[in-house]
């Protein structure tokens, strides 16, 4: 799909480590938490590796999007799901549920681990080269998970256990960490979007969210038949207003004043002004968005320019 797009200049590149407070740690331990897992969540996570991480979502059985997570293994039997601490004991409730008589233990895990974003010279203080998104690497108790790039800056998920000395670095603001987050076109699911998402929707499918051939989990038929059957008319976007939007704001087109296009699923302040944001959104009203035709909040509001991906979509694979 090729969609006009408006350009802005290249923004200074960020370097240091950030707090991440925002998020939290759900521990999935036990003999069965493998097997647990694997029917709950888009990923496969029966063939996830010691050195890997994945994207991966919870959906209800209509297919959108309750969580979404990094998950990793520490070890063969126990998993640790990073995920937006609004929405951490909720889910984590929701997951209970479908445990049943597995052998497997969930628990919140934040206090136990520190969590850090690492960006430009702090990754390479304690990783040497360039590393693909999704790798994971153990540096003594911590685990790496390298992510995709924000404003092509390289960046990585730092967690070890609470009390672990943090990787040396300048103090990055955590109001950057999120602008890095929204350049690399992944939106993770909060409270403000809790079940507004199809997988696709926020492009999982093309950034190693979703894997099409494992077994079944909650809403796995709607996700696939998205898929494969042509039926997905959304999809996420860079966007860059100059006033502040809201995540779960709607967005409107001026072919439609009535009816909102879409929603914005993250944002963020960009350094030099305005904001920028990862909007869901008909595909039909990004293909028509020039002159101003997208607006926030209500057909008269503040106008919003669409930005290229930082990745192209499955379909242009």
């Amino acid at each position: 799909m090729k969609t006009p797009f408006n350009a802005l200049p290249v923004v200074s590149i960020f370097s240091g480590v950030a707090g991440l407070s925002h998020l939290g740690v759900i521990r999935v331990a036990g003999e069965e938490a493998v097997k647990f897992l694997q029917g709950q969540l888009t990923q496969d996570v029966a063939l996830l590796g010691l050195s890997e991480a994945r994207l991966a979502a919870f959906c209800n059985a209509k297919g959108r999007m309750q969580a979404s997570f990094i998950v990793f293994k520490r070890s063969p039997n126990e998993i640790l799901m990073v995920c937006s601490q609004d929405i951490l004991a909720t889910t984590l409730k929701r997951l209970s549920m479908f445990v049943l008589r597995a052998k497997a233990k969930l628990s919140d895990a934040t206090a136990d681990y520190a969590l850090f974003g690492l960006a430009g010279s702090a990754i390479e203080s304690i990783a040497v080269g360039a590393h693909p998104a999704w790798v994971k690497a153990d540096i003594d108790a911590a685990n790496v998970v390298f992510l995709y790039p924000g404003n092509g800056q390289p960046r990585a998920l730092w967690c070890a256990p609470a009390g672990t000395p943090v990787p040396t670095g300048d103090a990055l603001p955590l109001a950057q960490w999120h602008w890095l987050d929204v350049q690399s076109g992944i939106a993770m699911i909060t409270q403000p979007i809790f079940e507004a998402f199809v997988p696709q929707m926020l492009n999982y499918e093309s950034v190693g969210g979703v894997n099409f051939k494992k077994g079944c989990y909650p809403g796995q038929e709607i996700v696939a038949r998205s898929q494969f059957r042509g039926t997905l008319k959304r999809r996420a976007y860079l966007a860059h207003m100059e006033g502040e939007p809201v995540v779960g704001q709607e967005l409107f087109h001026a072919l439609d004043a009535e009816q909102p296009c879409g929603l914005v699923a993250a944002c963020a302040p960009r350094p030099g002004g305005g904001f920028d944001a990862i909007v869901s959104m008909q595909t039909s009203a990004a293909a028509d968005a020039e002159g101003g035709r997208l607006t926030l909040g209500s057909s008269g509001g503040l106008a919003l320019s669409l930005l290229p991906l930082p990745y192209p979509l499955l379909e242009d694979i």
